[in-house]
C-alpha cells in the first residue's frame, strides 16, 4: 500500500464529462484508467490515482510511495485539471499535503570540480545532502535549475496550495533543463553531470528544452556555484536478452550509465553519433555489447545515426533504448515499429530538436 496520500473534490456541473476528459489527457503519457469499483484508477511511475464522479463534483485521490513521487502526481493532475476546466478551478488538496519552501525531492547541490572529457562534453561535480532518492538504476534523469547568470543568490520554485510551482519572479526564474545523473555517490554527498559544449547552430543543448542554459552553465561554472535539482525521473532500459542503445552526443552519459549498470552477460549494440573522433570516450562494456561510434564530419551521410540503425539485422527478443534529435527519433521509431518492435520493447525521446537554418535565432525546441 502507498504510504502517502492526499484528496481533492473539484466541484463541477457535468463531473462526468470533467472525468472523461482527464482520463483522455493522460492517455498520451502512459496512464490508463480501469474500472475498479465506483472509481476510474491508474497507475504509473509517480503513484496512483483514482477519479469518482459525484453528483456535483469530480473526487481524485493520488497515492504514492514518497512524499516527492506524491508531490509530483499532484502537482501533475493540477496542472492538468487547470488546463482542461481553467485556471479558476478550485483545487484543494487534503491529506499529505506541505507547503513549505521547497519541494521534497528538490535538493539545492554545489559545485565542486570541472573538468573537460573531450573537446564538446564537460563534467561538473556537485556536492549535495540527503541524495539518497536518487541512487535508482530506474530513473537515470533529473530536473536542474539553473539560476541566471549573475543573479546575487538563487531562487528555487515552491509548491503552491494547489499542488503546482510557485515560480520566482521571471529576472531570478531558474531555467528548468532534464540531464542525466552520469554518476552518484550518495554516502559521499557527490555526483556527476556531463554537458555538450555546442557552440554552433543546429547542434544540440544536452537538456531538451529552449535554449542552451545548461551549456551555458557548464562553461562558467566554478567551484561554489549553486545549482537546484529535482527527481529522479526519466526511465532507462528493461531486461531483455538483447538491448540496442542508440542516441547521440545528447544521449552519450545515459548510454555510458546503462552500459556500466548492464550485467556481464549482456548482448547488444550501442551507436553512438558525434562530431568526429576527438569527442569519443573509452566506455566499460559487457564483452558481448558491440559499441560502434558513428561521425558526422568525414561520415559520408547526413544521418549516420538513422542510417546505421537502419541497417542493423535486430533480433526478436530485443529491448529498444533511443535518444536523439527529434525528426531523428521519429524516423527510427517508424523504422522499428515496422520491424513489429512494439511500445513495451523500446523506450524512444528526443533530447532535442534541430533548428532551420534560416531561423531567426538559434533556439532549439523541446520535443
Amino acid at each position: 500500500m502507498p504510504r502517502f496520500s492526499c484528496d481533492t473534490a473539484i466541484p463541477h456541473d457535468h463531473p462526468a464529462a470533467a472525468a472523461g476528459r482527464l482520463v483522455a489527457a493522460a492517455e498520451p503519457y502512459g496512464l490508463t484508467f480501469i474500472q475498479e469499483g465506483d472509481a476510474l484508477a491508474a497507475s504509473g511511475p509517480f503513484g496512483r490515482l483514482a477519479l469518482t464522479v459525484g453528483g456535483d463534483a469530480l473526487h481524485l485521490r493520488a497515492e504514492a510511495d514518497d512524499r516527492g513521487l506524491l508531490e509530483r502526481l499532484r502537482a501533475s493532475v493540477s496542472e492538468q485539471l487547470a488546463d482542461l476546466l481553467g485556471e479558476a478551478v478550485s483545487i484543494i488538496w487534503t491529506g499529505d499535503v506541505e507547503t513549505g519552501p521547497l519541494f521534497a525531492d528538490f535538493r539545492e547541490i554545489r559545485v565542486t570540480a570541472v573538468r573537460d572529457l573531450t573537446p564538446r562534453l564537460r563534467r561538473v561535480t556537485f556536492q549535495g545532502r540527503d541524495l539518497g532518492r536518487f541512487v535508482t538504476p530506474d530513473n537515470l534523469h533529473v530536473r536542474l535549475y539553473l539560476p541566471p547568470d549573475g543573479a546575487p543568490a538563487p531562487s528555487w520554485p515552491r509548491p503552491g496550495s494547489d499542488g503546482r510551482p510557485v515560480w520566482p519572479d521571471p529576472e531570478r526564474r531558474p531555467a528548468v533543463r532534464y540531464y542525466t545523473l552520469r554518476r552518484i555517490d550518495a554516502e559521499a554527498g557527490e555526483l556527476d553531470i556531463d554537458f555538450v559544449l555546442h557552440p554552433d547552430h543546429g547542434h544540440p543543448d544536452p537538456g531538451r528544452a529552449d535554449g542552451a542554459p545548461g551549456a551555458d552553465f557548464a562553461r562558467r561554472a566554478r567551484p561554489g556555484a549553486l545549482c537546484g535539482m529535482s527527481g529522479p525521473c526519466g526511465l532507462g532500459i528493461r531486461p531483455a536478452p538483447w538491448h540496442l542503445l542508440a542516441g547521440d552526443e545528447t544521449a552519450l552519459p545515459a548510454i555510458a550509465r546503462i552500459l556500466e549498470e548492464l550485467p556481464a552477460d549482456a548482448r547488444g549494440t550501442a551507436l553512438i553519433e558525434v562530431e568526429d573522433e576527438a569527442d569519443e570516450l573509452p566506455l566499460g562494456a559487457p564483452a558481448g555489447v558491440v559499441v560502434r561510434w558513428l561521425h558526422r564530419r568525414g561520415g559520408g551521410t547526413a544521418r549516420p545515426l538513422v542510417e546505421a540503425v537502419q541497417a542493423l539485422t535486430l533480433p526478436d527478443d530485443l529491448f529498444a533504448w533511443v535518444a536523439c534529435e527529434f525528426e531523428d527519433l521519429a524516423r527510427l521509431r517508424d523504422h522499428l515499429r515496422g520491424r513489429g518492435i512494439d511500445r513495451d520493447r523500446m523506450l524512444t525521446v528526443a533530447y532535442w530538436r534541430r533548428t532551420p537554418p534560416d531561423a531567426s535565432s538559434d533556439r532549439r525546441t523541446s520535443a
